[in-house]
């Protein structure tokens, strides 16, 4: 008989990344997702977490392969699954982590989204025509936020009006691993922040009897969700002219974009956008790269 149930383990692992690692409740649940799937897939074949062997982990290999899964997608669940293997394998469960031997690289090749000039103004154009006046105001604060900052989008919905210090115009952002921030903001923000407040946030608030200290609320008075700030992001670019679809992380792309081709060094860029790696943030200098290149076979004679 098995000492663990298999929803024993993954709830103990689960409470490893959450508690010990620091990992956001977003990143947590992505880990579970894939954990949950492959147990899914064991189970039909009457397999426990800690009964997997190389041919297991090949035959789930190829059901993704056969599922269609794209090869960052794939990559993603081998790298969950081996997390949890790896903790198995410190708590002297297992003697050996059967994803090991998997070796898949992410595409490399796609270089981060990010949004041009007269794009940008398209969407905050867009971001004052909606139908509720209200929520106008919420949508091009929170525009001006993800744009003027480049935080991350569970950044953006768990901030709070005490992480906000208006007379010094500094954010304080609690991001990945627990690590504190600092984002310095302009007068474009204070303004769409100090309307958005004043027109939106306490009306609703009073009107739903709400109160608490997140800055962000959705039409409720709630406390907004990472996926209400992607479902208010997608009405914004419904008012537009724009064909392209958006996702609130390509405006820290944009945000990541802008402050290098206006001279920022990579170092500054790396510790506004909270990255641990240098080579993380590297992939922006091959975007403005990229986009040098554009410019001069466009403008100059010779190219």
């Amino acid at each position: 008989m098995e000492k663990y149930s298999d929803k024993e383990l993954i709830d103990w692992f689960m409470e490893y990344i959450k508690d010990e690692r620091q990992y956001s409740d977003n990143t947590a649940v992505a880990y579970k997702n894939d954990i949950d799937q492959f147990v899914h897939g064991m189970h039909d074949n009457n397999r426990k977490l800690l009964q997997i062997d190389d041919l297991d982990v090949e035959t789930y290999l190829n059901h993704l392969r056969k599922n269609d899964d794209s090869r960052n997608t794939i990559a993603r669940k081998i790298s969950s699954l081996s997390s949890f293997y790896n903790f198995m394998m410190k708590n002297d469960l297992i003697n050996e982590n059967p994803f090991s031997f998997v070796n898949l690289k992410r595409h490399s090749g796609h270089l981060p989204r990010f949004f041009y000039q007269k794009e940008l103004l398209e969407l905050f154009k867009g971001a004052s025509l909606g139908n509720n006046k209200k929520l106008n105001y919420r949508n091009y604060a929170l525009l001006e936020t993800l744009y003027d900052t480049g935080m991350r989008v569970s950044e953006c919905a768990d901030l709070s009006y005490d992480e906000i210090d208006f007379e010094n115009r500094i954010i304080t952002v609690i991001g990945k691993g627990n690590k504190q921030r600092y984002l310095p903001f302009g007068k474009y923000l204070i303004k769409a922040l100090d309307d958005y407040a004043k027109k939106c946030r306490r009306p609703l608030m009073q009107e739903y009897h709400q109160q608490h200290d997140f800055v962000f609320v959705n039409q409720h008075g709630k406390h907004i969700t990472s996926r209400g700030i992607e479902y208010a992001m997608d009405e914004i670019i419904k008012n537009t002219s724009l064909t392209t679809k958006i996702h609130p992380h390509m405006l820290r792309h944009t945000f990541a974009t802008e402050m290098l081709n206006n001279g920022a060094d990579l170092r500054t860029v790396q510790e506004l956008l909270g990255h641990s790696s240098l080579s993380t943030t590297q992939i922006y200098t091959h975007v403005t790269s990229e986009n040098l290149l554009k410019n001069y076979n466009k403008f100059f004679p010779r190219a």
